[in-house]
């Protein structure tokens, strides 16, 4: 099983450039880390051009996570049959270049808390499968629904008959807009972590601070290492585990990644070459 590990947006990471305080380059990220998830997606679909230069800045071994479009998880409600359709297909046309180059892991689909196991949103999740094609698809749930006893492993099984990656999030547990920590392979191709943190009291409150603060938190060794443990017991064993760090609110992502690597005990290859600086560095 290979394992690979990678953060959230690539500029926002002082610890890979010597805590210089500027935007970290995609090629500087690269140097360190094999994968990235990039939110751009969400918001709005970039230009041809964007995906061409991200890819003339890493190797050709470098993978990317691109977030669905906020239209495509139902951000909006409500929206005709039609119009979604469209914006899926101009979505695939959009992430072409990556397809072509083979460096698209995933198209991770972070579904809205009130995304829930009704037969509509079911049905839906057929319809993304559709609509996306043959392309790798790994889903996101928040709503508890999904993950009740006699839910969850029909979710499980409908996961496996869509070649879905189901994503095992850590966050806050207990709250109502959480869910338990699910580590299952759904996809013989992927198994994907995003590690969100465990700051409980940024998590639930929704003020106006709270992109910022709800990923404020630092892994412990302890639960680094409760992590490994339970990568390595996986059972059966995907081609590849992904772990993505998005706690980054406190610059502790790439720390808490590179020491989640040491701990492995892995070494990537198919690296970017390090700047002579960046040599020493870690």
């Amino acid at each position: 099983m290979k394992i690979t590990i990678g953060l959230t947006t690539w500029t926002e990471h002082p610890a890979l450039i010597n805590n210089e305080q500027r935007p970290v380059t995609l090629n500087e990220y690269a140097q360190y880390l094999p994968t990235v998830e990039v939110d751009t997606f969400f918001y709005a679909l970039p230009q041809v051009t964007t995906i061409q230069n991200w890819l003339a800045e890493v190797p050709e071994a470098f993978q990317f996570i691109v977030k669905a479009h906020r239209g495509m998880t139902l951000h909006e409600r409500g929206q005709e049959k039609g119009e979604l359709e469209q914006l899926f297909n101009r979505y695939c046309k959009t992430v072409a270049p990556l397809v072509a180059a083979g460096q698209l892991k995933t198209v991770l689909f972070q579904f809205p808390p009130y995304f829930d196991a009704s037969p509509q949103d079911i049905e839906y999740l057929r319809l993304v499968r559709l609509w996306m094609g043959n392309l790798p698809i790994a889903i996101e749930l928040r709503n508890q629904t999904w993950y009740r006893p006699g839910t969850l492993k029909s979710l499980l099984a409908f996961c496996r008959e869509l070649h879905f990656t189901l994503v095992a999030a850590d966050e806050p547990h207990g709250t109502v807009t959480s869910v338990p920590f699910v580590l299952a392979t759904t996809n013989p191709d992927l198994v994907m972590m995003r590690l969100h943190g465990q700051n409980t009291e940024g998590w639930i409150n929704q003020g106006k601070s709270w992109r910022k603060t709800r990923t404020l938190y630092k892994y412990s060794p302890a639960e680094l290492q409760a992590f490994c443990d339970q990568i390595n017991q996986l059972t059966p064993q995907p081609k590849e585990l992904c772990v993505i760090f998005n706690n980054n609110s406190g610059k502790d992502a790439a720390p808490n990644a590179l020491q989640l690597q040491k701990m492995l005990d892995i070494h990537f290859t198919g690296l970017a070459p390090r700047s002579p600086e960046q040599i020493d560095l870690f």
